[in-house]
């Protein structure tokens, strides 16, 4: 809704955008759409590291700002690995863009790296995104996914493969991205300790009142 104009009713995902009073112009009528500017929460991870249990949680806890997992808008013409995804990471912040409207900050569950965020045209209308990477060790996280329903095919050889990859390379590279990702370690935390490491590092970089 936020990309159709009030001025002059053109839809545009490229406005010019103003961060400081927040303010999107049209570049058909130069229509002023002030928007509320609100800060992100990303929590990657591997699948097997703690998002999906520690997201259902977390959305119960913390009534002021919204919790959402990434795949409830996945499917296949999303599977786009050549250029990062971009379709399906544009998607999600245009969501969080429209949600932030409402005032409520967007804490966003899902596999990704910061990379893939950064770089879309929606990023524009975002405070800040924060990120954090839950990780654990490599026997733990193949001991996870083979627990899973057979039906998921969580232990699978190539899925084993790309996921204990994609763990060793958070915990490899969160201080080497734009911006950096805080990592935290689910090995041996509880899930109640994993929900309330989240939901502190959220409250401490909620905007101040």
């Amino acid at each position: 809704m936020f990309n159709v104009c009030p001025g002059c009713g053109e839809y545009s995902d490229n406005k010019e955008v103003i961060p400081i009073p927040p303010v999107a112009i049209c570049r058909h009528c130069q229509y002023g759409s002030p928007f509320v500017l609100l800060p992100m929460f990303v929590v990657t991870g591997a699948s097997g590291s703690g998002k999906t249990t520690a997201a259902l949680k977390l959305s119960r806890q913390m009534q002021n700002v919204v919790v959402l997992d990434q795949d409830i808008l996945w499917n296949d013409s999303f599977n786009t690995p050549e250029d990062n995804y971009y379709e399906f990471r544009n998607l999600w912040l245009r969501m969080v863009k429209n949600i932030n409207q409402s005032g409520r900050p967007v804490v966003l569950f899902g596999s990704g790296i910061p990379d893939q965020f950064e770089k879309t045209n929606e990023r524009r209308y975002i405070e800040k995104v924060h990120y954090m990477a839950l990780y654990c060790k490599e026997d733990v996280l193949v001991d996870r996914l083979k627990a899973r329903p057979h039906w998921r095919k969580s232990g699978a050889e190539e899925n084993l493969k790309s996921m204990v990859e994609f763990n060793q390379w958070l915990k490899d590279n969160a201080d080497n991205t734009e911006p950096k990702m805080s990592l935290l370690d689910t090995t041996e935390i509880e899930i109640a300790e994993t929900v309330e490491s989240i939901q502190n590092w959220v409250s401490e970089n909620l905007p101040k009142k």
